[in-house]
């Protein structure tokens, strides 16, 4: 038993509490209750645990938070914190519960008992801090957040990896003109735009007169449907374009028209997408993707002699980012055309191509007018 002071009346009133195993457990309760009481911190004792938290405060957010995020962390609270702390009360938690639990996820949490990769680790960390301090400040079930106490998995900067040169791109779009799907590997190459955002980009947000792009918003798979949203900063943005890449949307946009001409009353399209199939519908973001390494290893095949490197699809973001930082163009205007809300988060990714890439990446790549010279 220990007295909590209302602080309403100002009154102070026993508060009794049970169900310790032990006197000893109980006295270690009662003493550290008794400090938490006389700096106004005392919450009530609550059996709710880790698991039923989380599930209701996943459904608490689930309006507020994007869809593809929402989705993301469903599966970071079902695959790797339920099955390890969810049944844990969630007042019982300490920062050294959540040090062993990331612990023990960088050892063996991943598939088949294999090691997670310390950026899956941060992502688990990223959602029991923000659950956590909810539990705080919000919910008001706990007085501290035992994730802020415990010891963090090292952070991992997310740095590109293999990045072709201005050559080697060159040779992989020449290479990839005879797939209907090029213009969308071009554009990606040439904006830095994402995938998601170039697969929610309709007709009327190119003002090819202009030259230029709106981008609004992305769009994504979950559970099979697609879901269109935000962009990742939430904000929209607008991506001045060159006039190479102009002659690639017209071009797509006459493809577009041959197509819908030869189907007639059988084209599936009429949502204005600039990239969509064959017949009209969206493109799935997945076939762009697992597109992309195929026509690699089809020029690979025909050239052994001078063969690509192994990229991914982002790794077009890359390029187009590390060129016109190494072309001598601001970092705040890279910064604007990614879409990245800080210009230091331009400078944590790229910094190490930057000291690394040698000239050669500043040969000729004509980018938007007026970004490079």
């Amino acid at each position: 038993m220990i007295r909590v002071r209302d602080p309403e009346t100002g009154e102070s009133k026993p508060k009794w509490v049970g169900g310790f195993a032990t006197e000893d457990d109980a006295k270690e309760a009662r003493d550290e209750a008794s400090v938490k009481a006389r700096r106004g911190e005392y919450v009530d004792r609550n059996t709710i645990t880790v698991g039923e938290y989380l599930d209701e405060w996943i459904e608490a957010h689930a309006v507020e938070i994007k869809p593809k995020t929402l989705a993301d962390y469903r599966h970071i609270i079902e695959r790797y914190i339920k099955p390890n702390i969810g049944a844990l009360r969630l007042q019982a938690v300490r920062a050294s519960t959540i040090t062993k639990l990331y612990r023990d996820l960088r050892v063996g949490g991943g598939k088949n008992g294999r090691p997670l990769s310390a950026r899956t680790v941060d992502y688990v960390h990223a959602v029991l801090r923000k659950a956590f301090r909810d539990a705080v400040h919000v919910d008001e079930i706990l007085s501290s957040s035992p994730v802020d106490k415990a010891k963090r998995p090292r952070r991992e900067i997310s740095e590109p990896g293999t990045v072709w040169t201005t050559q080697q791109l060159r040779t992989f779009l020449r290479a990839a003109r005879d797939h209907r799907l090029w213009p969308f590997f071009h554009v990606a190459a040439y904006t830095g735009a994402r995938r998601g955002e170039l697969l929610h980009l309709r007709w009327s947000d190119v003002d090819l007169e202009g030259k230029q792009m709106t981008i609004r918003g992305s769009a994504s798979f979950i559970s099979g449907e697609r879901v269109e949203g935000t962009t990742k900063s939430g904000r929209k943005r607008v991506v001045s374009l060159d006039a190479l890449t102009v002659q690639v949307f017209r071009a797509q946009r006459a493809q577009q028209a041959r197509e819908k001409l030869q189907l007639g009353p059988e084209w599936r399209g009429g949502d204005d997408y600039v990239f969509t199939t064959g017949w009209g519908e969206p493109v799935h973001p997945d076939t762009l993707s697992s597109l992309f390494p195929i026509l690699i290893k089809r020029y690979n095949k025909a050239n052994p002699r001078t063969p690509l490197p192994h990229a991914r699809l982002h790794d077009l973001r890359h390029i187009h980012a590390t060129t016109l930082l190494l072309a001598g163009v601001p970092v705040h205007v890279v910064a604007a055309r990614l879409g990245h809300a800080d210009p230091s988060v331009t400078l944590r990714v790229y910094a190490h191509v930057i000291r690394l890439r040698p000239r050669e990446w500043c040969t000729s790549l004509t980018w938007s007018a007026g970004v490079v010279p």
